[in-house]
């Protein structure tokens, strides 16, 4: 941690927020009513291995606590013992090894003065201190945190720590193609005052770098200066040429998947913006309110086809936890009957395909934690494992149908899939129905030359004509009657099966290929 000789940096969010804990959950927080070295350095040492990846955490001094809260009246730091304590805690940091110094700022609330020790994760973990703080003592421990308390890690837990060592996280890693002159300097101002941060007022006059040493999304040494990536994500205006595909892209199929008729919208920009225009362009244009009234009681039904709240909570926690060093955009497909969220890649293993089935999940360690923080503090996620619960809760409130969690045995992707009201889905049924008419009333090859694209009825014209002719079609006889590889025929396939007019029976292996009779 880089700083100033005699500079007192300030601390990447505000006290009040700390008190709160509405941003930063409990566990990263600490209470102390005084100074205590012991203790203290023990949790310093704790939230800089950070081993559940946690982004560290805080210690604030001049607060009682009770059961891991903050007990008011606040008590603050006696004005005579602030020096004292602030040169005390310098000092016994350098007992901590490899070299860890993390950020000291001296806060006002409520008239009193308090010392908050921001503690975020280390670049050379593992981190150990000393055991006692007698002078013969020669026991070196690597405290970890479980929970809201500091503790000697076990067997097992010690080796996840090594395992750890030189693992830094993708978005609090350097970048070194970048340069600060890419980190904007008004997105920056406008996030610290959204916040309502006490860095505010510093970035408006004060050193640039500076600033963005106290938020921690640069790296800087005396002669080699670069920003982080989580830097560049937030508060670059173009990220992508960082991080190509970093975009969202809301996709809808007003004619099903094998219509010609597609809409697309890509939303680019820092990631916190992008979120909010995509989330906002899915309001206006997706979602829509239906009213039912009743001749009965004088108030209406009210409903959503989508609720908007678990649209919102799907999109945030895709952008909290995909990988920004794939080269894959956030995929929102909206269908007639469905909205699906995709992103790359899946969960970790701690989440089972069974857990994501059954609703029941449970991860704590998140791929992107300094992004989860940032978004935290804007209030786009709350990132405590109710993702889930927040989904499923706003779905049942709209008298919606369960949502699906998919991913595969290898977590390269990972699926949300929010199903429509069935108040909507009667206009769908019976244009669906119409569909069926018109089907049995002409042949299959005149209606799909009007729903598939030119290039597609073309290319699948063999096949239309072989199932018209025999009734069904095997991927076998697909190849030889189209003279294409089994790659080539399962995509052919796909798209009839997407059009709606011909559906698979049998197993993946065993498949048979039908005119749809639904």
């Amino acid at each position: 941690m880089v700083r100033r000789k005699g500079t007192i940096m300030a601390i990447p969010t505000n006290i009040k927020t700390l008190l709160s804990g509405e941003v930063v959950e409990w566990a990263r927080i600490e209470f102390k009513e005084t100074w205590d070295p012991v203790a203290s350095l023990k949790t310093i040492c704790a939230f800089a291995n950070d081993l559940d990846n946690w982004g560290g955490g805080y210690i604030v001094i001049g607060v009682e606590e009770e059961n891991g809260r903050p007990v008011y009246p606040l008590k603050g730091v006696p004005a005579e013992k602030l020096d004292k304590y602030q040169k005390e805690i310098f000092a016994k940091c350098k007992l901590i090894r490899p070299a860890y110094m993390p950020i000291i700022g001296k806060e006002t609330y409520q008239d009193k003065q308090f010392i908050v020790i921001w503690c975020p994760g280390g670049d050379n973990r593992p981190y150990s201190s000393p055991k006692t703080m007698e002078k013969d003592n020669k026991e070196r421990i690597h405290y970890i945190r479980k929970a809201s308390n500091t503790v000697e890690p076990s067997d097992d837990e010690e080796k996840d720590l090594f395992n750890l060592a030189n693992r830094v996280p993708f978005d609090d890693r350097v970048n070194h193609q970048a340069e600060m002159s890419d980190l904007n300097i008004t997105l920056i101002q406008n996030y610290l005052k959204e916040i309502k941060s006490s860095l505010y007022e510093k970035a408006k006059t004060g050193d640039f770098v500076e600033v963005c040493q106290d938020m921690n999304i640069v790296s800087a040494l005396p002669e080699y200066t670069k920003p982080k990536n989580v830097g560049l994500m937030f508060f670059s205006m173009e990220p992508d040429k960082f991080f190509p595909y970093t975009q969202i892209d809301v996709v809808q199929f007003p004619s099903g998947l094998g219509g010609n008729d597609i809409i697309e919208k890509t939303f680019k920009g820092p990631i916190h913006q992008q979120l909010r225009d995509a989330l906002q362009y899915i309001k206006n244009v997706i979602i829509t309110e239906k009213v039912v009234k009743h001749p009965d009681r004088a108030e209406a039904d009210r409903f959503f086809n989508f609720p908007y709240a678990a649209v919102e909570e799907a999109l945030s926690n895709a952008v909290y936890h995909r990988a920004y060093d794939e080269r894959e955009p956030i995929e929102v497909r909206v269908e007639n009957d469905r909205v699906e969220i995709v992103s790359f890649p899946g969960p970790d293993r701690s989440v089972t395909i069974e857990g994501l089935k059954s609703f029941r999940v449970s991860n704590r360690r998140y791929r992107n934690r300094r992004i989860g923080d940032f978004l935290k503090e804007l209030h786009l996620t709350e990132g405590r494992n109710t993702g889930f619960k927040k989904i499923l809760d706003a779905l049942e409130a709209n008298g919606s149908p369960k949502p699906e969690f998919e991913t595969d045995e290898d977590r390269s992707y990972f699926i949300t899939r929010l199903f429509i009201h069935e108040e909507f889905t009667r206009n769908l049924n019976q244009s669906k129905t119409n569909e069926v008419d018109e089907k049995n009333e002409r042949s299959l090859s005149e209606v799909l030359s009007e729903v598939l694209k030119a290039s597609d009825f073309s290319k699948l014209e063999k096949l239309i004509k072989f199932i018209e002719e025999k009734g069904e079609i095997t991927p076998k006889e697909a190849e030889e009657v189209s003279g294409k590889s089994a790659a080539t025929v399962r995509r052919y396939l796909k798209i009839l099966v997407g059009t709606g007019y011909v559906e698979a029976e049998g197993s993946t292996n065993n498949s048979v290929y039908k005119i749809s009779l639904q």
